[in-house]
């Protein structure tokens, strides 16, 4: 059995072989390095993919196994409801791991959908705790517990952030945070779009109470370091892919994709935009969440958690390991921008192998590219015909408005 010292070494190798593109003395290679130093604990509480989109473009069946990026696991567990016969989630982040683990050790055994939502939902009460105790920690894996059981600073267990509301905490929490204290000091109000009526009243809160943070001077200056974008999970080599996206360089593109988060979709139901501008899940029957999360998904989440297993390793490992033609899904998050024309094609010869015919691919880029095309050998990516039109379709359809670019690839063949 692994120990959480291995775990951390699992974590911090594998983050390392990922990120260091560059000699450790270079600025370039300081910058990767500072990064795989921030990334070694809990980096995302809630994923920011949506996955109704990406559901959309699987075309998930009832006999489909789907291989996708862990990351915070709600995607993974929102896919449950689409009914596939089996989900295999990799992350090299072992902190996600332990939380994906802690979210199916809870829909097992917790005992009802308010008890579930209570402690995944709204993360913020001492009674997750005591549920924790009573429901979770005694069903829970050994590895898992033992992280979430660590004491931090001032004496807390990790798991103690489920009674002050999780999703403050992670390095994207703490990310958004700051920038919440940014805009205050600015007079700038977050919040106040979440009390929007209508798509005009988010737009008028949104130029008036949001956008002005972007015109400050040291806004701009911190847009240009490339570390303060490490809390979205951006290593500096997607830091310069996104930087040459708009003519104003990072500070424009983030302008941009908040704006766009703020103002192109319904508040009511984004619940995306309520993490970003209220640091929490909205309240009430009718309030957006994740499909995992909503109370009519619950049972059928529930009875297909045994189809989840999670791993603490990279995705081409895992599949290198996999019978050929075996897999009918492959969810790659953005995990690619971090990837070199090597590692590309390391990825792509064990997806083509293991893909059965009409096996489907998606993943999102940082900046508005393609990504793959002279970068992946023809002999492999020419397998694949790449769906541009609903890529971009469903590129606007995604809620978290946060990337430049969905893309949706297919293998030849009848889906499965």
């Amino acid at each position: 059995m692994q120990t959480p010292q291995a775990v951390r070494r699992a974590t911090i190798e594998g983050l390392d072989t990922a990120v260091h593109q560059s000699k450790a003395l270079s600025k370039a290679g300081a910058l990767e390095r500072l990064f795989t130093l921030a990334f070694r604990g809990l980096v995302y509480p809630q994923i920011w993919e949506d996955p109704i989109v990406d559901m959309a473009a699987l075309r998930i069946q009832p006999d489909d196994h789907i291989v996708a990026i862990a990351s915070g696991s709600c995607n993974i567990l929102s896919y449950l409801s689409a009914d596939p016969a089996k989900i295999s989630g990799v992350d090299l982040n072992g902190a996600h791991i332990a939380l994906g683990r802690l979210k199916l050790c809870g829909l097992k055994h917790l005992p009802d959908y308010q008890s579930f939502h209570a402690f995944f939902g709204q993360a913020d009460a001492r009674t997750n705790i005591d549920a924790y105790q009573t429901h979770i920690r005694p069903n829970l894996d050994a590895l898992s517990a033992g992280y979430w059981n660590a004491r931090r600073a001032y004496g807390r267990r990790r798991i103690d952030a489920f009674s002050r509301n999780f999703y403050r905490y992670g390095l994207l929490g703490k990310f958004i945070g700051s920038g919440h204290l940014l805009g205050r000091l600015y007079g700038c109000e977050p919040e106040a779009v979440l009390a929007a009526r209508s798509l005009s009243e988010q737009r008028e809160i949104f130029d008036k109470k949001i956008a002005p943070i972007f015109d400050k001077g040291f806004s701009r200056w911190l847009a240009r370091q490339p570390a303060s974008l490490f809390g979205l999970g951006i290593p500096p080599s997607q830091y310069r892919k996104l930087s040459g996206d708009l003519p104003g360089g990072i500070a424009a593109v983030l302008r941009q994709r908040l704006e766009r988060l703020a103002c192109d979709f319904d508040i009511k139901d984004n619940y995306f935009a309520w993490q970003a501008f209220g640091r929490r899940y909205a309240s009430g029957s009718d309030a957006s969440l994740p499909p995992y999360l909503q109370a009519k998904n619950y049972d059928a989440v529930r009875t297909r958690g045994d189809r989840v297993s999670l791993q603490q390793q990279s995705m081409t490992e895992f599949l290198a390991e996999q019978p050929a033609q075996s897999v009918d899904c492959v969810v790659l998050l953005d995990a690619q921008d971090w990837m070199n024309d090597h590692d590309l094609t390391g990825l792509w010869g064990e997806i083509t192998r293991t893909a059965r015919p009409g096996a489907r691919v998606i993943f999102r880029t940082a900046a508005d590219e393609r990504l793959l095309p002279g970068r992946v050998p023809a002999s492999i990516l020419d397998r694949w015909s790449y769906d541009e039109a609903q890529s971009r379709e469903l590129g606007d359809r995604d809620r978290s408005s946060i990337y430049g670019a969905f893309h949706l690839y297919r293998l030849a063949g009848p889906l499965h």
